[in-house]
């Protein structure tokens, strides 16, 4: 069996979770991953060989499939596009205001070049997102609902991370719980952005940092963080450590709904996810989309895709023959 050839832009959480992925699927393999650090800085788990992002172009021949594991504030919205020039392409960009914007980019560097991308693909968006359309295509008279966490957010650290004067950042992501069980129980409230979710941050400044820019700067940060209500706490480097080391997440998505000819029959659909480690699931989700990217590829098919555009029996290993007969 002719194995798919993937390759890691990125080796950080998210970069490392793609490789511990791979070596749970079989019909893949780990061909290289590039790194804009010093490559002989950087050791991987398994030993597979670490190269300059100079190099990737030149070795066009032994990838199939480039995961880009970098941040969505400022990676992805020009590496994907990049990247799409020469090589089939996954992201898991993240800032969901931003997402037709990235697809727009995406797109016209795939069609142009003649390769394939899927953007934004993980849990939400990804997964979550999938939820959300199904539930509002069977419970057409109905309402969505979306928590997450409690947990931490990569892409919210990540963007505090790059703030002038931040060391290290994490962001907890935490539902208000009234508004939760009022959900889970059947009612069906308007909630503002700021009513369904509070942001935790916990900070290590750079030494003189001003602690008061950064916090303002956090609070003030389109996208994600200026629709919530934000408590900023500046802690040291063996706070973080010892207090924050796991980096774990989840959410649930809604529908209520209603059907019968007078709306007298109520429904709620709920899908929940509850991570150990949110990069480690996300890169789960890369990987498996990764495979349906390479077989879509194949088929003949190019330009941008999303979650909505996929069959599921692309993703799975099996032939499709083997799914009908296992699991339908």
């Amino acid at each position: 069996m002719k194995k798919i050839k993937i390759a890691i832009v990125g080796y950080g959480n998210l970069g490392k979770g793609v490789e511990n992925a791979i070596l749970h699927t079989p019909d893949m393999e780990l061909a290289a991953v590039f790194t804009r650090r010093d490559p002989m800085s950087v050791k991987t788990r398994t030993g597979v060989a670490v190269y300059s992002m100079d190099a990737i172009e030149s070795m066009k021949k032994d990838i199939d499939v480039v995961i880009l594991c970098g941040g969505s504030a400022n990676d992805l919205p020009w590496q994907t596009p990049m990247m799409a020039k020469h090589f089939c392409v996954i992201d898991s960009f993240d800032t969901h205001a931003k997402i037709p914007e990235h697809f727009a980019a995406v797109d016209a560097s795939c069609r142009e070049n003649g390769t394939l991308g899927i953007i934004s693909i993980g849990w939400d968006p990804g997964l979550f997102s999938l939820n959300r359309l199904l539930g509002q295509a069977i419970l057409p008279d109905g309402k969505d609902y979306t928590f997450w966490g409690k947990g931490v957010s990569q892409g919210h650290s990540d963007a505090i991370r790059r703030i002038t004067g931040v060391k290290d950042a994490r962001q907890y992501t935490i539902p208000v719980p009234e508004a939760l069980e009022a959900v889970r129980g059947g009612e069906t409230p308007d909630l503002s952005t700021r009513e369904k979710h509070t942001r935790e941050c916990f900070v290590v400044a750079e030494e003189g940092a001003d602690l008061a820019l950064i916090e303002k700067t956090i609070k003030e940060m389109p996208n994600y963080f200026a629709d919530y209500d934000t408590t900023v706490h500046f802690i040291s480097e063996e706070e973080l450590r010892r207090d924050h080391a796991g980096i774990p997440h989840g959410g649930m998505v809604f529908r209520s709904g209603r059907t019968g000819a007078n709306g007298e029959n109520s429904h709620i659909i709920e899908y929940r996810l509850q991570l150990d480690s949110n990069p480690e699931f996300t890169s789960s989700v890369l990987v498996a989309y990764a495979r349906a990217a390479y077989r879509l590829y194949n088929e003949g098919q190019i330009g941008c895709k999303t979650i909505f555009d996929i069959a599921p029996v692309y993703l799975h290993p099996e032939s499709a023959d083997e799914l009908r007969k296992k699991l339908l």
